[in-house]
């Protein structure tokens, strides 16, 4: 049995767990600090305003700085145990973590937010709608500021890993994304996309009486927070439950092998995800005649996805 330990060693000292996503991090922060501003702002103008609307938006905003906290965790945590040896295939899971439990609170607050929009579909109430749109108008522009400080900039680290990288990451799901930063980013869209139809709901009840826009949007919203809820979830999920054995690589996997077709073939194979587009694998093969296993993991190096090989080589079993 031949373990490719040393690739992963290194991959694992000079590229991810070391460098982390030091951007993404700092920019969360900031992020953390408009969003827990604008909350109080929000609440506040709510209970001065008697908005209903600015009181929704701004408590379901104190749930986000509160995820976006995590996610801010997450980072620091992933960096203060990189070289801890208990992690074994490093710390990225940790920020999957982070990304998976932000994409929990997205379900609470898609939940928050159609309860109390049924509330005051069914119980309107008045609202003070020239101050209650100046703030709103506020928070939209905060968000809008948060999610471009959090646009997606891990797709710029995985651009330099070559071609064939590239054809992977258009036939699947986005293995280049930092999942934790994607789940900061979502935080902030709902928060506008909340902000912004609190905004047209403010106008038409104040310009054309249409009081009940304001929780039909407020519906619209809460739909549109599940959805990305769930993408979230299934993404960050797959990830910590190991579910990659429909990943581009594993048919890579099994091309190479078969090119060792009269000798050898695979009894077994496992494949998981140890960081953003890197993977480790475990190959049981059965053999015909001696093939050293050094010279399949050799083979299987051409792909740089796989940073950690196994290969495990058995004869046949005979029967007496």
């Amino acid at each position: 049995m031949m373990q490719d330990s040393t690739l992963f060693e290194n991959w694992r000292h000079s590229h991810v767990f070391d460098k982390g996503n030091p951007l993404a991090e700092r920019n969360t922060r900031w992020v953390v600090v408009l969003t827990a501003t604008m909350m109080v702002a929000e609440i506040a103008g709510g209970w001065a305003f008697n908005s209903m609307a600015l009181l929704a938006d701004g408590w379901h905003m104190s749930s986000h700085a509160l995820a976006l906290g995590l996610s801010v965790l997450a980072y620091g945590a992933a960096r203060r145990f990189a070289h801890d040896p208990r992690f074994a295939f490093g710390t990225w899971k940790i920020e999957i973590l982070g990304g998976y439990t932000s994409a929990v609170f997205l379900v609470g607050v898609a939940a928050l937010m159609m309860f109390q929009s049924v509330e005051r579909l069914l119980a309107p109430t008045p609202i003070h709608y020239n101050q209650a749109i100046g703030i709103a108008l506020l928070g939209l522009l905060v968000n809008l500021a948060c999610a471009w400080l959090l646009k997606d900039n891990d797709h710029h680290h995985g651009h330099h890993h070559g071609e064939h990288e590239h054809e992977h990451e258009h036939e699947h799901h986005d293995p280049h994304r930092d999942l934790n930063l994607h789940a900061a980013y979502l935080h902030v869209l709902a928060d506008a996309a909340t902000s912004l139809f609190a905004i047209v709901a403010l106008f038409g009840g104040k310009l054309w009486g249409a009081s009940w826009l304001d929780p039909v949007m407020g519906i619209v919203g809460a739909v549109l927070v599940a959805i990305w809820a769930y993408g979230l979830l299934r993404d960050t999920g797959r990830v910590l439950i190991d579910a990659e054995m429909d990943s581009p690589v594993v048919p890579e996997i099994r091309e190479v092998v078969g090119e060792f077709s009269t000798v050898a073939e695979i009894a077994d194979l496992h494949v998981w995800r140890v960081g953003k587009d890197k993977y480790a694998c475990i190959l049981s093969l059965v053999v015909t005649q001696t093939v050293e296993p050094d010279v399949i993991r050799r083979a299987l190096s051409i792909h740089e996805e796989l940073v950690h090989i196994t290969v495990e080589v058995n004869l046949p079993v005979c029967s007496p």
